[in-house]
């Protein structure tokens, strides 16, 4: 192995037999990139389980024959800069994105991870006709505290009819068609981290909150739709059946996927 190199030489064997399997060459070598133009040979045993002796790391094979061997991805054969920054304590496991930290510290103690605060800790306070009034949870969903039942009632149907209702019920509305926190349930959804969102979402308007339209709504369909996808795609079901047709995109829903606890109107 050539000095001074981050090579995650004890990952090779694994992920070049991954690599054997997809590939189907029915060999066991496998070409590894080092940088600087230099590579490297790995020949492996060939049974399909980690052998009991290491692999060979020899150089590579002279002639036209090493351009057929298949080539070890960059992200096998060095060692992640996530997991490079734990190992040299700059960071804590607990600082990783919570989809990469099980997989690259398995098997580390469960401790308190750090995470974006909770959209809402405690009632909110708003200013609502000269005076200040407060904002929470009651029975799973965000409600005006300061407001009486029929009241609240009566400021929903004004809404519904398109009046503007008492700055208490304008506050939560915002809050479930664009609340300020939608930029990080945004990312979230992005980054694969569902069960974040859902938690965001559920400590903003309730674990019983009924989603209005809005971007809050949208984006969570969108995710809905994109974990469907995958996961068609992942049982292969993601082509129609033979003599079906595929679903014209342009066709209206008959429904919608709801998320988690939340429900809609």
């Amino acid at each position: 192995m050539p000095p001074g190199l981050r090579c995650a030489v004890g990952r090779w064997e694994a992920e070049a037999r991954i690599l054997l399997r997809a590939e189907d060459t029915g060999g066991g070598t496998v070409v590894v990139r080092v940088g600087s133009g230099q590579r490297l040979a790995l020949e492996l045993d060939a049974d399909e389980s980690p052998s009991a002796t290491a692999p060979r790391i020899v150089a590579v094979p002279t002639g036209g024959a090493v351009s057929a061997l298949p080539v070890l991805p960059d992200a096998a054969t060095w060692v992640l800069p996530d997991l490079e920054l734990v190992r040299a304590g700059a960071i804590e496991a607990d600082r990783l994105h919570p989809l990469v930290a099980p997989a690259l510290v398995p098997d580390r103690a469960p401790g308190a991870r750090l995470r974006t605060p909770d959209p809402v800790v405690g009632p909110r306070v708003v200013d609502c006709r000269g005076a200040r009034h407060r904002i929470g949870l009651v029975d799973g969903v965000l409600a005006a505290l300061d407001h009486d039942p029929a009241e609240s009632r009566r400021e929903e149907l004004l809404a519904a009819l398109t009046g503007t209702p008492l700055p208490c019920f304008q506050v939560i509305d915002e809050a479930h068609r664009r609340p300020q926190c939608l930029p990080d349930i945004r990312e979230r959804l992005n980054h694969g981290d569902t069960a974040g969102a859902l938690a965001a979402v559920e400590a903003l308007l309730g674990p019983a909150a009924r989603l209005r339209d809005g971007d809050l709504r949208d984006d969570l369909e969108a995710a809905a739709l994109r974990r469907v996808a995958h996961g068609l795609f992942r049982a292969g079901l993601d082509e129609p059946a033979p003599g079906r047709l595929a679903p014209d995109p342009h066709w209206p829903r008959e429904g919608r996927s709801r998320p988690r606890h939340a429900t809609f109107d």
